[in-house]
Order: C-alpha cells, then sequence, then structure tokens
C-alpha cells in the first residue's frame, strides 16, 4: 500500500462570531486558498470527507449545504458527523484502500450559530442524565475535581496550562484569543464549576479548515515537503461518566498505544518533537501528558511545572495555543493534524519548534475524552 501524505493544510482566522459568512462562505474560503495554494483545481481532487455536526449547523445531513463549496458535486463525498481527527483517517483510509489518489479533508464549525450549552447537554442519556443539566462545564469539573483530589494537583499547576497556551497564540496569526494572562488572572476568574474556573476554559469560535491527501507517489509531485502518516489508534470509553474511571483518560491511553506500536515509537518524550492536543480545560491537557506516557500518572501537574512542555521545552505542546485559545469544535482535532503538518513542512513561522521531525496530534469526540484519536506523523 502507498504511504499518505499531507500536501497542504489552510485554515482561517477563527474568531468569536463570523457573522458575515454562512457556513458555505467559510468552507469554501479554505478550500479556495487551498487551490491557490498548491496551484490545483476541483479536477485534481478524488474524494471529499468533511467533518461537522447537524446540532452546530441547525439542519439535518448538514454537509448537504457545503457540497458545492467544497466542490463535492458528482464526486464521492463522505461526512464524519465528529472530530475533525477522525475525518482526517476517513481520508487516509480512502487512499490506504487504493480507492483515491487524492482527498480532500475539509472540517467547519460556527459555535455562534447556537447555544453550545444546550447542544453539549444533549449528548447525555434524555432519560437518567439531562434533565440533571449536565454539559461540558459541569462534567469537566466533575473530572477536574476527582483527578486533582487523587492525585493533589494544584488549581495554579492547571493555571500553567492556560498561561503557556494563550502565551503560545500569540506567535499563533489563525488564533482566536491572542492576549497574555497571569496565573492570578486565571485563579480570579469567574468560578464556572469547582475547582474550574472562566479562564479553565476554551472560548468558542467560528472557523474552518481544509487539508489535501495524496499517496506517496502523487504527493511527492505535489509539494517537496510531504508529511506522512506513521501510527493511529483510536479507542472509545463508556457513554455514561459514572461508567468511566474519570481519573485516568483510560481511552486516551490505549490509543496511544496503538498509535506508537505502529509508528514504532518506544520513548515519547524522547522520540516525539512536537505536540498538538485537543484540551477541552486546563486540567485535562495535564491528563493528557499522563495518558500520552509523557509523564507518570498523577505527574502532569509537576511536568508543566518543569516547563518541560513549554517552546524551549524537551516536548512542546501546543505550540498553536490549542483547543484554550480557539474553539471550533468539530474542527480541532482537523486542526491538530494541520497544526503538526506545518511544524514538520518547517512552515509554522513564529511558532515553529526548531527540528521538528515527529510530531503527534489528538483529537477527541463527545464529553471528558470519550472517543480518542491518535495519529503520528513524520516529514520527509
Amino acid at each position: 500500500m502507498d504511504k499518505v501524505g499531507i500536501v497542504g493544510c489552510t485554515q482561517t482566522k477563527y474568531e468569536a462570531d463570523k457573522i458575515d459568512q454562512t457556513y458555505s462562505e467559510l468552507v469554501f474560503e479554505v478550500v479556495k486558498k487551498l487551490h491557490n495554494e498548491l496551484g490545483i483545481t476541483n479536477d485534481d481532487i478524488g474524494c471529499v470527507i468533511t467533518s461537522s455536526n447537524d446540532f452546530n449547523d441547525g439542519r439535518t445531513i448538514a454537509n448537504m449545504a457545503i457540497q458545492d463549496a467544497v466542490g463535492s458535486v458528482r464526486k464521492a463525498e463522505s461526512r464524519v458527523s465528529g472530530d475533525g481527527a477522525f475525518a482526517y483517517i476517513y481520508g487516509a483510509m480512502r487512499i490506504l484502500s487504493e480507492s483515491f489518489d487524492t482527498v480532500l479533508v475539509v472540517s467547519h464549525c460556527k459555535c455562534s450559530e447556537v447555544n453550545q450549552y444546550i447542544v453539549n447537554n444533549s449528548i447525555f442519556d434524555p432519560y437518567y442524565q439531562r434533565h440533571l443539566g449536565l454539559d461540558q462545564i459541569s462534567s469537566a469539573g466533575l473530572m477536574a475535581n476527582m483527578y486533582m483530589n487523587k492525585y493533589d494537583v494544584t488549581e495554579e499547576q492547571a493555571a500553567i496550562v492556560v498561561v503557556k497556551n494563550r502565551k503560545n497564540a500569540l506567535n499563533n496569526p489563525y488564533a482566536h484569543l491572542q492576549k497574555e494572562v497571569t496565573i492570578g488572572d486565571v485563579l480570579n476568574s469567574k468560578m464556572m464549576a469547582h475547582p474550574l474556573k472562566e479562564l479553565d476554559f476554551p472560548p468558542f469560535s467560528d472557523g474552518a479548515v481544509a487539508m489535501l491527501l495524496a499517496k506517496e507517489d502523487i504527493a511527492k509531485k505535489m509539494t517537496d515537503t510531504p508529511v506522512w502518516l506513521k501510527g493511529y489508534g483510536s479507542c472509545t470509553d463508556a457513554y455514561y461518566l459514572g461508567h468511566r474511571n474519570m481519573t485516568d483518560l483510560v481511552g486516551l491511553e490505549l490509543a496511544a498505544k496503538e498509535a506508537y506500536k505502529m509508528a514504532g515509537i518506544t520513548d515519547p518524550i524522547k522520540e516525539l518533537d512536537v505536540c498538538e492536543v485537543s484540551e477541552n480545560f486546563s486540567t485535562h491537557e495535564l491528563m493528557i501528558y499522563e495518558a500520552l506516557g509523557l509523564c507518570a500518572p498523577g505527574e502532569g501537574g509537576k511536568f508543566i511545572e518543569g516547563g518541560e512542555t513549554e517552546m524551549n521545552g524537551s516536548i512542546p505542546v501546543n505550540p498553536s495555543g490549542g483547543v484554550l485559545s480557539s474553539n471550533p469544535i468539530m474542527a480541532n482535532g482537523l486542526i491538530r493534524v494541520a497544526e503538526i503538518a506545518l511544524q514538520l513542512k518547517g512552515k509554522a513561522d513564529k511558532r515553529q519548534v526548531p527540528n521538528a521531525k515527529i510530531g503527534l496530534a489528538y483529537g477527541m469526540n463527545g464529553i471528558c475524552s470519550q472517543g480518542n484519536c491518535v495519529l503520528i506523523f513524520g516529514g520527509e
């Protein structure tokens, strides 16, 4: 089977409210930009994979509204009703199965169009949990409380995540929030769900991302810096929060082990050069460090205090600013893939990690890391 290469990727600026653009216009912006950068036409696209959500888009079979914008008319087109990282792997499978030579993957979200708390409440079981008012805020508070109590992680350690990611976002022209904050700012912000405050959570953003994948021989013709898929793993945890281990991201740990095995990685802290992860709240990133094997269970707080995940640390995490700086919910995973691709291509500008050769992208579906997708990439 031929390898799968990322040829190019484009993003919009992520903003609170892109009221001047429809979903279709938002998607067309990144697709047209990608065509122009690569010097291709729609005839060069074999298949299209999109990622969106009916609830966020406010219509059933939401991909029907963007088919002309992504150029999928009279082409094979499928949608992943979930995180963009899963859309990437769906596109990669289209090439690995030898069904298509090139695949366009597009993900978009306009959080401004609908009340996100109501949308997230609808994820929960309608008979036993939904009426309790559970959403992404309250469930994150439950997880953070249990994790921090079990491992004696402090609120100050969690706040360092916010400070780091918001600082990194200053170098990302696409980032929604581009303002530094201090640990004091985080700790003194409005309490949302104990122990998490307002700045422990990301904003809601509008935006889109597009990416062209190609089989090996075509990828090498289209770009001098293709980025290759080296490893992949996914794992879905239990639906009910009460059925899960809320203090450790077991599903992510299993997904990471599969991805590492496929990529031949035995020591991630030494072999990975950069990580982009979907952290839905500050403490979540500390838990992700542990599940990815960057540090031991319960050591996430001490790990970030040591500066290991800073831009000049041993394993920079979220040079883009992560989800805490830009949060177009359905697109987050594909953005992580795009950011890793830019790093390995050496085209990440001011947020570039020097000599990045191997990178990890992590995307997730559902509440509190229910569905997990880990992807390992390598440069040419």
